[in-house]
């Protein structure tokens, strides 16, 4: 996988986006804006991009989209409750139909037995109230397992747009 997959992906996701009339907003955390990234590396992409929130430390989850502390406390900044809460937090703060949001262990240190490197959870939100969620466990070193992160979270939103 290489950085021309990522923009190939995102240039698909861009085009059905514009064709459904929809926009995007994201919030990442170990990918640390990359998906905002090769969003924007897309040629006319203020069309049906809306914005990015890179809120890499939890008081960032908290200030930019509203995840509790409490959730933060008892799940972690790395669950599926943390992501469900940025997705939903991406939607109140910006004007996009869709969102997507992402937060793991991208390596080589902080994993854990519950929570080894390459664990990502992954949720994706639209206005109208549908939301799903899931989590992976990658292998790779940093930039392989947040290049995996970014295609999973582009292919979650096309998936939903598709049907």
């Amino acid at each position: 996988m290489t950085e021309k997959d990522l923009i190939a992906a995102a240039r698909t996701l861009g085009a059905a986006l514009k064709d459904t009339d929809l926009s995007l907003a994201t919030a990442e955390s170990c990918t640390g804006g990359w998906v905002a990234k090769v969003m924007t590396d897309i040629e006319g992409s203020s069309a049906w991009f809306d914005r990015g929130f890179v809120t890499y430390t939890n008081e960032s989850k908290q200030e930019m989209l509203g995840v509790s502390a409490k959730t933060l406390s008892i799940h972690g900044a790395v669950s599926e409750a943390t992501v469900e809460e940025m997705a939903q937090g991406a939607l109140r703060h910006s004007h996009a139909d869709l969102s997507l949001a992402i937060s793991g262990i991208a390596g080589p240190g902080g994993g854990t037995a519950d929570k080894p490197v390459g664990t990502v959870y992954f949720a994706w939100a639209s206005r109208d109230g549908w939301m799903t969620a899931e989590n992976k466990i990658f292998k790779g070193d940093r930039d392989i397992i947040r290049m995996q992160a970014v295609l999973t979270a582009l292919q979650g939103i096309q998936d939903k747009i598709a049907g």
